[in-house]
């Protein structure tokens, strides 16, 4: 049945936190992580790919704050761009997230070079970039909704890893920590702007299909991951054992 009125912001808000079932924390490679069961090589490889993602982050962010013609949501959303790369003595999530490297056995620029990121891995990620690009400026910024559900994941890491990990050294770990408050800011902010712009039913219905993109993406993640560390199926595994795919940003 098409929906005939707008939800009232309650509803709208709970159809969107509803998306978390599609969370990657659902994926069995995440779950496998939580649980202890992953191998080191699948613990490494999920930083080495995820590192990609973190650098672009910043770029996503700067994408929007390109395409947005009011100063006051400029303001706000700039703070993204350097909790990431860092500002005023603070080292930024990338920093952070290089650490995480070395904690869990990974050379910095190993890391750093995108050597082993997947082609799966690399195009997920670009496509979100290029979203954001290309979308108005309201909806590139929802699609970063999928911070409703990452509090728990940090958390999940935080509580579990320790515990199953021994092997990663715990300064690692300031990454989780410090998106912990991170994250619960920036949903505050980026929920108020969906509720606010995501007035008719086109609106809510295309923001919703925009988180939905924005999972696919995460889920698409892992999907590379498993079918490179779990399954050992890594792209040209029937042509050869090198590391065959390209490597470096090519625009």
């Amino acid at each position: 049945m098409t929906q005939a009125q707008p939800l009232s912001p309650q509803a709208f808000e709970q159809a969107l936190r509803a998306k978390g079932a599609y969370y990657h924390i659902h994926h069995p490679y995440h779950i496998a992580m939580h649980n202890g069961r992953a191998t080191r090589e699948q613990i490494q490889g999920w930083v080495a790919n995820r590192f990609y993602y973190q650098t672009n982050i910043p770029l996503k962010d700067a994408a929007i704050m390109a395409n947005c013609p009011h100063p006051e949501v400029r303001r706000k959303w700039v703070q993204r761009i350097l909790d990431h790369d860092g500002f005023g003595g603070s080292e930024g999530g990338i920093e952070a997230w290089l650490r995480l490297g070395e904690a869990v056995g990974l050379k910095r620029e190993v890391v750093e070079s995108e050597a082993l990121v997947l082609p799966g891995v690399r195009f997920a990620v670009d496509a979100y970039v290029n979203f954001a690009r290309r979308a108005n400026w309201q909806e590139a910024a929802c699609s970063s909704l999928t911070e409703l559900f990452a509090p728990q994941i940090h958390q999940a890491r935080l509580d579990s890893w320790p515990q199953h990990y021994p092997w990663i050294e715990a300064e690692g770990y300031d990454y989780f920590r410090s998106r912990l408050s991170q994250a619960n800011r920036d949903v505050e902010h980026g929920l108020q702007l969906a509720l606010e712009y995501c007035d008719t039913v086109e609106k809510q219905q295309r923001m919703l299909e925009i988180l939905q993109f924005k999972l696919d993406i995460l889920w698409s993640m892992l999907d590379a991951m498993t079918m490179a560390y779990e399954l050992k199926r890594p792209p040209y595994h029937t042509v050869t054992a090198d590391l065959a795919w390209h490597k470096t940003r090519l625009v």
